[in-house]
């Protein structure tokens, strides 16, 4: 996989952890929930870069 194409993955996590993070926030008002949706998005996106 070429660099190109991992930073297309990052950019394509990062949209919604940005903006799933704020509307959890929103919904939930406490930093506990968007820490946890953020973790997942990290490991999710870590698993496809590693391939």
């Amino acid at each position: 996989m070429d660099i190109s194409r991992k930073l297309g993955i990052l950019v394509f996590f990062g949209v919604p952890a940005i903006v799933g993070g704020g509307i959890l926030y929103g919904l939930t008002h406490g930093y506990d929930a968007v820490v946890v949706y953020e973790v997942c998005l990290m490991v999710l996106a870590g698993g496809l870069i590693s391939k």
